[in-house]
């Protein structure tokens, strides 16, 4: 099991794969949202705000707590977290196989799946 800073640091991960790519492609297919991460077997979530500039404001928060509903829900274990931001786990792959639960609009999950 990977520690919260472990998964703050894959998160750091994420972010800086959305800053590499290209702007114009950022501009296209990044509609500001905010985004709830819950890593199950940490009872931990992460709020963010996805935007051009990858994942801002990320904090932290105890899975039991209440909070504004994200536009775009992720959940995932806090090793899949990890192995996700090092390429060593397939995001599609990971859905299909009940690994990674996504809660989004449609119209989300068409933008997402160009960056993912």
């Amino acid at each position: 099991m990977a520690t919260v800073e472990e998964c703050r640091a894959a998160i750091g991960k994420v972010s800086e794969r959305i800053m590499e790519v290209d702007p114009a492609d950022r501009r296209k297919h990044i509609v500001e949202r905010t985004v709830s991460l819950a890593v199950t077997d940490l009872d931990t979530v992460f709020d963010m705000r996805l935007t051009e500039d990858g994942l801002q404001d990320v904090v932290e928060r105890d899975a039991g707590g209440s909070a504004r509903r994200a536009q775009v829900g992720i959940t995932v274990s806090s090793d899949d977290l990890v192995a996700l931001s090092e390429d060593r786990l397939d995001f599609a792959k990971a859905m299909l196989g009940g690994r990674v639960k996504l809660d989004a609009s449609f119209g989300d999950l068409m933008r997402l799946r160009k960056l993912l």
